[in-house]
């Protein structure tokens, strides 16, 4: 599934992802063209088993594990801040 493989790559985790989204929010992003491209995006949980000691971009990211409450305050788009701070487990 393409959003375990995603975390994979940027964060080095692996775990169990759930088969039904939590719902969706959608962005512009700027190509290297500079076009703009409208993307919608479906979030889906992970439950995390462990975290890789070597991953693609790791060089490229930094990762800090955070509670929901403050992983949604870093976010700047209000429907995936929402989506984080009302997450459930199920």
């Amino acid at each position: 599934m393409t959003a375990a493989r995603e975390a994979r790559e940027e964060a080095g985790v692996v775990g169990r992802v759930e088969k039904r989204s939590i719902g969706s929010y959608s962005y512009t992003k700027r190509l290297k063209t500079g076009a703009p491209v409208l993307c919608e995006v479906h979030v889906f949980p992970l439950e995390v088993t462990r975290q890789r000691k070597t991953w693609p971009e790791q060089d490229e990211r930094s990762v800090q594990w955070l509670s929901r409450a403050k992983a949604a305050k870093t976010v700047k788009d209000p429907v995936l801040r929402g989506l984080i701070r009302d997450f459930q487990r199920r």
